[in-house]
C-alpha cells in the first residue's frame, strides 16, 4: 500500500482542520462517517458546542497553547524557527502533564515525541472561535507573520508612561488571558484554577452566547455524566431554543442509528461473522424498541424545521444526504422491527455506500471488507457531547477552586529548545 502525504500551501484553517479531523476520524472505527452524515452531525455539534472537536480533550489546553506561544513571542523567536521551537515546547509539555496530579486526557501521552498532530493544531480553530486567539489566520500564517509583528511592535511610538500613542499594540492573543502559574512550563496540570475557569467561562458567554455550552458553564450544576446531552439533568431548565435543538438532535440521532446498525449487520453477514451477526441483530432489536416507544413523537417531528436548524449554523448538507436520511426515516417508521430483514432497507444502505465510496464500498469490495474491524460507524450520534461534557466539568470544577495568586504574564521565560 502506498503512503499518502498531505501538504497545505495557503489553505484556509477551516479546510485544514476539517481534513485533519477526517484523517483522525477514520482511525476510530466506531465513529466513522460511513453513511455520509458528517455534515449533519457537525452542523448540530457546532450549534450546541462551538469551538470543540472530537479529538480535543481538556479545557486547560485553551490556556496552555496561548501561554506557549506568548513565551515564544516574548523571546522574539524568528518566523523561520518558531514552528520548531513551538513543537519542542509542546512535546516537553507532554511529560510535564503526564507526571502531574491531573493527567487524564494528556494529548500525546502514548505517542510522545512521535506525536504527529500537536495540541496547538487540534485547538487552533476553537481558540479563534472562543476569542482567545486574536490572529485571524492559520497556524502557519501566524508563524510567518511573527517577524512583521515584532517589527511593528518595536516601531510603535509610546508616551512617557510607556503606553502606545494613538491606539493599542496589535495582539495575537486576547488581552485578558490569565497569567500562567509562576512555575510554568516546568510544572503544570490540566486542572483549572478559579481565575482560569472564570476566564474560559467569560469567553464562552461573550463569544458563544445562547449555546448549550455557554449555558452549562454559566448555570450548569455538576452531576453524573450522561451519554447524550438530551439526558442532562437540567434539560427542563435549558432555554426553549436549546431544548428545540436538542429535540431535533435526539430524533435524528435515534432514527439514523438504525441505519448504522443495519450497515454493520450487512457487513457481518457478508464477512460470515456469526457472533457479530448476533450482536447487531440484538442491537437492532434494541433500536426498534426505542423507535416504537417514541413513534408518536417521531411521526410528528417537523423534519423541515430540523434541516433549517442544521443549515442555520452554516452546515452544507447535500440534497442526496437529505434524500437518503428521509428515505431511511420513512421506511423505519413504517416497520422498525422488520429493518434487519428488509431487502428495500438493505438496498438503500447498499446504494448509499456505493454512491459515497464507489469502488471502495465494503459491500462490493472483498478487500475493503477484510479491513472492517467489526464496528464501522456503529455508535449513536452524540454531537461531540462527551468532549463538551468533559470541558464543562473542568470549568465548573475550576470555578469551585480557591482563587489563584496573580502573576505577571511578562515574567522572564525559561528557554525552550526544539
Amino acid at each position: 500500500m502506498s503512503t499518502s502525504y498531505f501538504s497545505w500551501l495557503d489553505y484556509s484553517e477551516h479546510e485544514r482542520r476539517k481534513t485533519l479531523d477526517v484523517i483522525n476520524l477514520f482511525r476510530e472505527q466506531d465513529t466513522r462517517d460511513e453513511l455520509g452524515l458528517g455534515a449533519v452531525r457537525n452542523g448540530m455539534a457546532d450549534l450546541l458546542f462551538p469551538g470543540t472537536s472530537t479529538i480535543q480533550t481538556r479545557a486547560k489546553y485553551f490556556l496552555l497553547i496561548p501561554w506557549i506561544h506568548l513565551r515564544l513571542e516574548q523571546r522574539r523567536v524568528p518566523s523561520a524557527q518558531v514552528a520548531s521551537y513551538a513543537r519542542g515546547a509542546e512535546l516537553q509539555l507532554i511529560s510535564v502533564l503526564a507526571s502531574s496530579d491531573d493527567n487524564e486526557g494528556v494529548i500525546g501521552i502514548q505517542a510522545g515525541k512521535h506525536l504527529q498532530r500537536l495540541p496547538s493544531n487540534v485547538y487552533w480553530q476553537g481558540l479563534g472561535q472562543w476569542g482567545i486567539r486574536i490572529y485571524p489566520g492559520s497556524q502557519d500564517q501566524y508563524y510567518r507573520s511573527l517577524d512583521s509583528f515584532y517589527a511593528s511592535a518595536a516601531n510603535t511610538q509610546r508616551d512617557d508612561d510607556g503606553e502606545p500613542v494613538e491606539g493599542r499594540l496589535s495582539r495575537n492573543w486576547h488581552a485578558g488571558l490569565p497569567a500562567p502559574p509562576p512555575e510554568f512550563p516546568a510544572k503544570v496540570s490540566l486542572s483549572l484554577s478559579a481565575d482560569e475557569a472564570e476566564y474560559l467561562r467569560e469567553r464562552l458567554l461573550t463569544r458563544a452566547p445562547g449555546t448549550l455550552l455557554a449555558f452549562l458553564v454559566d448555570r450548569g450544576r455538576k452531576a453524573e455524566r450522561t451519554a447524550f446531552p438530551w439526558s442532562h439533568h437540567q434539560l427542563a431548565e435549558f432555554p426553549a431554543r436549546i431544548q428545540e435543538q436538542l429535540e431535533h438532535a435526539q430524533n435524528f440521532s435515534e432514527m439514523m442509528w438504525g441505519a448504522a446498525l443495519l450497515y454493520n449487520l450487512m457487513l457481518a453477514r457478508l464477512a460470515e461473522r456469526p457472533e457479530l451477526v448476533e450482536d447487531y441483530e440484538q442491537w437492532l432489536a434494541v433500536w426498534s424498541s426505542m423507535i416504537e416507544e417514541r413513534q408518536d413523537a417521531l411521526r410528528a417531528w417537523d423534519r423541515s424545521r430540523f434541516w433549517d436548524i442544521v443549515a442555520s449554523g452554516g452546515a452544507r448538507v447535500t440534497p442526496t444526504t437529505r434524500a437518503f436520511a428521509g428515505a431511511w426515516m420513512e421506511r423505519a417508521l413504517l416497520a422498525p422491527g422488520e429493518m434487519a430483514a428488509s431487502l428495500p432497507a438493505q438496498r438503500l444502505i447498499h446504494d448509499r455506500e456505493r454512491a459515497l465510496k464507489r469502488g471502495q464500498a465494503r459491500l462490493d469490495n472483498r478487500r475493503a471488507l477484510e479491513n472492517w474491524g467489526g464496528a464501522a460507524g456503529s455508535a449513536q450520534l452524540t454531537f461531540r457531547w462527551p468532549v463538551a461534557q468533559r470541558k464543562v466539568d473542568d470549568i465548573l470544577t475550576g470555578l469551585d477552586a480557591a482563587p489563584a495568586a496573580v502573576t505577571d504574564l511578562l515574567a522572564p521565560v525559561v528557554p525552550v529548545h526544539a
